[in-house]
């Protein structure tokens, strides 16, 4: 009876024997852990999930004594080579002789809500930085209307040749400044929204990716054709989707120490998934993962405000307007980055979609 109570809890449960190894996991940890718990029964416990030194002398000690302990946020090393970032409770069972029989270890992962803060912290910066822009753009492109209808005044004043080249530099410049402030805003319009399959976006993107890299990139495609479509702009998302693949494409050129240079392009349908504080029923999910050099951990947090670029002649704008764009369906783009290994992860409602286009009709 109690097994099957375990059995139908929502919480992970991991039960060790005195020496430490498996003897029981309930559904939800095998879940967690990615593991068979047929399989790792009498194991030790980094069959199950690896820990540092410090955690199993912990846990021996509470064999030992009989205390109950508590770790918070720490990271754990799954067996698919992935971590998890969880809290968890070590308690030990007491037989008949007043001696540990077993130990119970009950983990809460905290991936899901740390994920959530990050993403609300993500749209709340995105939101305070598109302010920021939209009112700098005012206090710039006002004077500059200024400035170059005074440019053209003089240039029509002047029959000196030489001078009027002067006025057409304030001209041209004033032309310059305008079309950067322009692309800081993003796009204008607003989005053309139809029903369009989210693969034929990306395989528009492959090919202008491996024209712009003279092949050589190896593009790797790994499609979930069990996605349905997106109502969108066809058009911003292919600028989207091509600025995150762009991104990694520069950095792979720019790293010459790298003789195999490769961006996996995958797509996933996620069920009842969280984007800010949001849930939803259906969530595209587009992973752009390179295996260039990564990004600087001093910039990782700053990634997609504008002109920021870890490039010396990078704008720093791409990302900005790619997550500008994803908003304005409803989603947000994340980033990971490790050495060798940088991925941006692109995520949109589908559900979301489905509602806008029934209010069209």
């Amino acid at each position: 009876m109690y097994s099957l109570l375990i059995d139908h809890l929502s919480t992970a449960v991991v039960q060790l024997n005195r020496e430490l190894q498996i003897e029981y996991l309930n559904p939800a940890a095998e879940m967690l852990l990615a593991v068979s718990r047929r399989r790792i029964y009498g194991q030790d416990l980094e069959a199950a999930f690896r820990e540092d030194g410090e955690s199993i002398n912990a846990l021996a000690a509470a064999v030992e004594s009989g205390y109950p302990f508590t770790k918070r946020e720490t990271e754990i090393g799954l067996n698919n080579s992935k971590k998890l970032f969880c809290d968890y409770t070590v308690t030990p069972v007491m037989g008949t002789m007043n001696n540990t029989e077993s130990l119970i270890i009950e983990l809460y992962p905290r991936d899901r809500m740390k994920r959530i803060s990050q993403e609300g912290e993500l749209i709340a910066n995105h939101q305070t930085s598109k302010e920021l822009v939209r009112g700098l753009a005012h206090e710039i492109k006002n004077p500059l209307g200024g400035i170059r209808g005074a440019a053209q005044l003089i240039s029509r004043a002047f029959k000196d040749e030489a001078l009027n080249d002067y006025t057409q530099v304030i001209i041209e410049e004033s032309d310059r400044l305008r079309d950067l402030v322009d692309r800081l805003l993003g796009p204008r319009q607003l989005p053309k929204n139809k029903a369009l399959n989210i693969h034929r976006v990306i395989e528009r993107v492959k090919q202008l990716t491996l024209v712009e890299s003279d092949g050589q990139i190896e593009i790797i495609r790994d499609y979930d054709p069990s996605i349905p479509d997106i109502y969108g702009d066809e058009a911003q998302l292919i600028q989207a989707v091509l600025n995150v693949t762009r991104n990694a494409m520069q950095a792979l050129l720019e790293d010459e120490s790298n003789q195999q240079k490769q961006i996996r392009i995958a797509t996933r349908a996620l069920r009842q998934f969280t984007i800010g504080t949001k849930r939803h029923r259906l969530v595209c999910k587009i992973s752009v993962i390179d295996n260039g050099p990564g990004i600087p951990a001093a910039i990782l947090n700053s990634l997609f405000y504008p002109m920021v670029s870890g490039r010396p002649e990078g704008t720093g704008l791409g990302l900005s307007i790619a997550q500008s764009v994803i908003h304005q369906h409803h989603g947000i783009i994340e980033c990971n980055s490790d050495q060798n290994n940088t991925e941006f992860n692109i995520l949109m409602p589908i559900e979301t979609a489905v509602q806008d286009q029934e209010k069209h009709l």
